[in-house]
Order: C-alpha cells, then sequence, then structure tokens
C-alpha cells in the first residue's frame, strides 16, 4: 500500500468500504472520513481515533485463512486452492482437489473441506438461456378489481388477468409488482417495496374464496364467510380494511381447514414473527426489549403460548403457495411462453421478519438509497437495511439465496430492482442525511453467480432494472451472463447530442426489457395531459417554476411526437402511436401497463412522497373483464401481439 494513502483509506478498502465515488456528472467526490469512520462503524470496526485504526489496520492483516469462507465458481473453471481439499457435491459424492478444485463440477451447491475448514463451494452457470422474444404487461396486482375480489386485486385476478393475456391478446410474459410478505399489525404497509419478508409471501392477495377449505365448508360457513367481505367502491384502496376483512374470513375458516401444510423451520420463524406482531406491532424494534432476540428464552415461551397463531400463519402461507402457483398454471396453460416474472425489491423494512431473524446479517442502523443526482438533489433515502458483505460470505450466501428461492418458488422469473446493488450499495449512516453517505462494495461474481445458479435451477429468466447512474460493469455483466437489462421510452435518448433526441428503437438494446414508462413515472395518459407537473406543482415537489416545467413536458411531448412521425407512425391516436412506437424495439421483451391503455392518468406511485399522495392505492378504472372487453386496450396493444406472436 503506498504511504501516501492514509490509514483510513486503507483500513476502509478491506470492508469494501468507498473514500471517493464518481457522480452522476462523472466529477469524483471524496466522502467525509467521518462518514467513512460511522460506515466502518457498521462493521464492528473502530476506526474513531489513529490507535484505533492502527490496531484494526493490524487486525485485518493477520493472515487469513487459506481458504475464503464461500467460494463461488463458474461452471468449466477450476481454481488453485493453494491446500489439499477433499470436494462433496450436494448428492454426496466425494472429489479430490489436489490443491486446485476440478474443472468439470456439476453446477451447484457443494463444500470443500480441508483438514481446518468446511467452506461453501457455488458452481454457478456461466450464462443463462436466451430469453425468447415477447410482449406483455408490468402488472400492479393491487389495482385490478373483479367481481370475485374483496377491495384489491387478489391472486385469482392475477391467473385470470394472465390467462386472458395469453389467450385473447397473445401476450407472453406478464410482470407483477412485488407480492413478498407484509407484517399483518395496522396499518398494514402499502408499498410493495417495503416487504417484512423477501422469502414469504403477501396473504393481502389471498382469494379467500378460491381455497380448498372454502369449497368445502358448509353453506353457512360460506355465507358467513362472503358477508365479511368490504366495501369494494371507490378508487382508492384501503388495505386496512381489506386485512380486516380477509383475517375475519380465514380465521373463520381456520377450524374447518382442510390443506395439509408442509412446514420447516423458515416458515414456522416466519409465522411466529407474524403471531407476535399481532400482538405487539408490525415493528419488532418497538417489542419487549426480550422478544427481540428470535433465539432467547422468550421467544421460545412465545411459541408455545401462540402454537395456534403460529400455525395459522403458517397456513396462509401455504394458501399464497398454491393460489400463486395456480396463477402460474394458469399463464402456462394459456400459452405465455416466458409466463409470470415476479419483482424483487431492493431490501426489507428495518422493522420485519427477514431483520428480526437474521438481524447479524444486515447493517441495522444503516439505510440504503442513492447520492445526489440531477433528479434528486438531496440524494435519496429508501429506509432500508442493507446486507454486510462479510456476514453473507459467512453464512455461504444461504440468505441471498433463500430470498431468491422465495421469489422463484412460484415464478418463471425474476426483475431484480436496482440490480447495480448486487456491486455497490449507497450506505447512509445513522442520524445522518441521504447525501452523507458513501457506496459499499460487495463481491458481485459471488452475487450474480448466486442469482443465475437458482434461475437457472428454477429455468426461470432473469431481469434487471439498471435505470439512472449506474456503473457500466454492470449491464455489460448482466448481458454477459445470459440476463436482460432495462430500457424507458423516457430515458432512450442521445444524452450527449444537442438537445438530447430520443433514439429509434430498433437501435435500443436487444438484451433488455423494454417499456415505455415505469410506476415510478407518469402513465401515457398522464404525460399527454402534463399530469406530472400538475401534480408536482400542486404538492410543492417541483425543482423548478411551473412555467418552466410545462415548458419542458411540452417540448418532450413534441420531441418524442416527431420521433413518432420520422418511424411513419400515424398520431391521430397518441397512446396507439407509442405502442407502436415501442412494438418496433430491437429489444426481447417489450412491455406495458394496463394503466397506460386503460386510460389511468395518475402514476401508480410519485417518489418524494408519502402521504401527500396516494401510492400504491390507484385502482385501475375498469375491472378485469372490462379491461379484456375495451376497444381502446385491443388497439393500443394490437401493435405489440403483431410484432411478437405467440406460437399457436
Amino acid at each position: 500500500m503506498p504511504e501516501q494513502i492514509p490509514a483510513l483509506h486503507e483500513l476502509a478498502a478491506q470492508y469494501g468500504v468507498a473514500t471517493r465515488y464518481e457522480n452522476a456528472d462523472r466529477v469524483w467526490v471524496d466522502v467525509d472520513d467521518d462518514v467513512v469512520v460511522a460506515v466502518l462503524g457498521q462493521f464492528g470496526v473502530d476506526a474513531t481515533s489513529d490507535q484505533a485504526i492502527a490496531a484494526a489496520l493490524a487486525a485485518a492483516r493477520e493472515a487469513p485463512a487459506a481458504l475464503p469462507p464461500t467460494i463461488v465458481v463458474r461452471e468449466g473453471t477450476g481454481r488453485p486452492l493453494g491446500v489439499d481439499a477433499e470436494v462433496v457435491l450436494e448428492d454426496g459424492t466425494r472429489r479430490r482437489a489436489d490443491g486446485e478444485l476440478p474443472a468439470d463440477l456439476p453446477l451447484g451447491w457443494h463444500r470443500v473441506v480441508t483438514a481446518d475448514q468446511d467452506v461453501v463451494l457455488a458452481v454457478v452457470p456461466a450464462k443463462l438461456p436466451r430469453v425468447r422474444p415477447a410482449w406483455g404487461w408490468m402488472l400492479q396486482l393491487y389495482a385490478l378489481h373483479s367481481a370475485g375480489s374483496w377491495g384489491i386485486g387478489d391472486y385469482a385476478d392475477l391467473a385470470t388477468f394472465a390467462a386472458r393475456s395469453a389467450s385473447e391478446l397473445d401476450a407472453g410474459v406478464l410482470l407483477v409488482n412485488p407480492v413478498q410478505a407484509i407484517s399483518p399489525a395496522h396499518p398494514i404497509e402499502r408499498s410493495p417495496y417495503s416487504p417484512a419478508s423477501r422469502r414469504f409471501a403477501n396473504p393481502v392477495y389471498l382469494r379467500v374464496t378460491a381455497t380448498e377449505t372454502f369449497d368445502q365448508a358448509d353453506a353457512a360457513t360460506q355465507a358467513a364467510v362472503e358477508s365479511l367481505a368490504p366495501d369494494r367502491e371507490g378508487e382508492l384502496i384501503d388495505y386496512d380494511a381489506v386485512w380486516t376483512a380477509k383475517r375475519a374470513a380465514l380465521e373463520l375458516l381456520w377450524p374447518h381447514r382442510v390443506e395439509d401444510v408442509p412446514e420447516d423451520d423458515d416458515l414456522r420463524g416466519f409465522a411466529l414473527f407474524c403471531a407476535l406482531a399481532e400482538r405487539h406491532g408490525g415493528d419488532w424494534r418497538d417489542w419487549p426489549e426480550d422478544l427481540r432476540d428470535p433465539a432467547g428464552p422468550a421467544v421460545a415461551k412465545a411459541r408455545d403460548e401462540l402454537e395456534d397463531r403460529v400455525a395459522f400463519h403458517a397456513w396462509l402461507q401455504h394458501l399464497c403457495r398454491t393460489q400463486l402457483e395456480a396463477a402460474r398454471t394458469a399463464a402456462r396453460e394459456a400459452g405465455m411462453t416466458v409466463g409470470i416474472v415476479h419483482d424483487l425489491p431492493v431490501g426489507v423494512h428495518p422493522g420485519g421478519a427477514d431483520t428480526w431473524a437474521l438481524k447479524d446479517v444486515f447493517a441495522a442502523e444503516v439505510r440504503v438509497g442513492a447520492p445526489p443526482d440531477a433528479f434528486n438533489q438531496q440524494g435519496q433515502d429508501w429506509n432500508l437495511p442493507p446486507w454486510r458483505p462479510d456476514k453473507l460470505a459467512e453464512a455461504g450466501y444461504a440468505p441471498f439465496r433463500d430470498v431468491i428461492r422465495g421469489v422463484l418458488r412460484f415464478a418463471d422469473g425474476i426483475r431484480v430492482d436496482h440490480i447495480a446493488g448486487l456491486w455497490r450499495l449507497w450506505w447512509i449512516p445513522p442520524g445522518e442525511p441521504a447525501h452523507r453517505g458513501t457506496y459499499v462494495h460487495y463481491d458481485a461474481e459471488a452475487m450474480v453467480g448466486v442469482l443465475a445458479l437458482e434461475a437457472h435451477r428454477a429455468g426461470a429468466v432473469v431481469v434487471g432494472e439498471d435505470l439512472g447512474t449506474v456503473e457500466e460493469v454492470v449491464t455489460d455483466t448482466m448481458h454477459e451472463r445470459g440476463m436482460l437489462s432495462s430500457a424507458v421510452l423516457w430515458f432512450e435518448r442521445d444524452w450527449d447530442a444537442p438537445g438530447q433526441p430520443f433514439t429509434r428503437p430498433d437501435s435500443w438494446d436487444p438484451d433488455a426489457m423494454a417499456s415505455i414508462s415505469t410506476h415510478d413515472l407518469p402513465t401515457v395518459p398522464g404525460w399527454l395531459k402534463s399530469e406530472h407537473v400538475r401534480v408536482r406543482a400542486e404538492l410543492g415537489l417541483l425543482d423548478r417554476g411551473v412555467e418552466a416545467e410545462e415548458e419542458a413536458a411540452a417540448g418532450e411531448h413534441r420531441a418524442l411526437m416527431e420521433l413518432v412521425a420520422r418511424e411513419g407512425i400515424p398520431d391521430d391516436d397518441p397512446v396507439v402511436a407509442l405502442h407502436t412506437l415501442l412494438a418496433k424495439a430491437a429489444s426481447r421483451l417489450v412491455l406495458t401497463s394496463p394503466a397506460d391503455v386503460a386510460g389511468q392518468v395518475r402514476q401508480p406511485n410519485l417518489p418524494g412522497t408519502v402521504d401527500q399522495y396516494p401510492n400504491w392505492r390507484i385502482r385501475l378504472p375498469v375491472s378485469v373483464d372490462g379491461f379484456f372487453t375495451a376497444k381502446g386496450v385491443r388497439a393500443a396493444v394490437a401493435p405489440l401481439a403483431a410484432a411478437r406472436p405467440l406460437p399457436r
């Protein structure tokens, strides 16, 4: 290490903590030393004095073990070990490794055993299979409504929507918002991107009347259940009312249950969290001190006292899995070529089930976010705790693997939100604003490898959301490994050219999932009416005056419609025209949203707001049945279906 590099910076490098980074304007920014010290503290490293830094450096420089705690290699790749070892394969077969890993090991989770160590070995795919071209939907499940759903879109609506999209509209893929589990306590978390657990599913989306127990119940029980249905009217979803009604209905059915629930330790642990959350609130950090340790005696006692409620919540997870699998089966049987792709959020709620059960693997006091850029000048704070990269490696990446498995248990694909987080995450220390953070690096080869291995085993496609300020290595590696990146019409521009013109869709990345918009951006009808300007002005969220924003929006509208004209597309119906433009994209998958084609003006989520805007609560303006009979819907998606028809 060169002498001119300060000891603090050398210590930070040992833990992957950045002391400087390149911002969105490609300018290098030095991180304040006190921020570096605070982030190192999250690793249990004292860097508050010169003496402490020297001691920490001395400890970090000590001779490491012969092998790291986890080894991840691509298939067909050997690796020097430096020691003689034995490889124990998943099936129990043993192979000698005399100083080097054999290059012909099968894919899977294995172990390397030496005289002194027993470490995890993951042999991962070099590249996933090519994704077949298709068009489809980006669906906000909660926004659906039908005669059978109770005030919120549900898993049965998902099955119907997927099957009808394939059979009637030739859709080959359906991306659904995260359906990971919430804490079953009021107030119910509305954001699908802040789940209590990424390993389990959300029972708020259950169709109570589609369970086997309901089907076999007597008429009086069925009538009692149906009488609990909440008010289904109104434009906005009342999550608390929905969960109150569904929980009461499921509790009526619970004594009559006929489903056999296979349990494991993880499921029982999650169900225990849910039972405790009902009694003490949805955030375990507010529970009595002795209940905050899942391995403590008070929790063991509570497990016995709450045995029935634990079994109840395990049953709900079984029902979720059954209905999610039914939706996937419906999509496949209707002919979807790619199928249902589930969205994986960046992280979990800091007081949720995963941080309670796995707190040693999280940097619990840190929040994940993003540094300042042109769109968020103060940076972003997502209030999600990050993994600790050192603890992930020590755990053999099992916590991350289990998250991927939890999603792919009932999915044909996975979309990884902010996939750049597999390389690095912006950590915001306790008490600091969003812009006072720094990047912490992860072992991307291991993280991407685990993702690829689990996707390979599930036969699933992988899409990474790589929008915004993302290092080139992220997108390049995804393509190298057979994963799709993301492309959004609003952002497909030549940013270095005068006027930053929109680029032709046939020049877009072929290894991508392309769309017109996203859930965080205006819908097509909203963009055409500049609704995003009106709403932000009303809420005081504009960075500049209303006139300047309106002028910028009008300029974007003109520029995009000029591209439509250059492509020879009629513009008498702008919604159809923009979908015709999307259909020309070189990207393998092209997706639109039901909101874009059904006339919905308001966008699903308005970043920078919590209660000022009805985020994640807006229903589609038409029912599921009405959606598939609407002429405007069919006219908008006809170009997409013509460009990527399902094989019949």
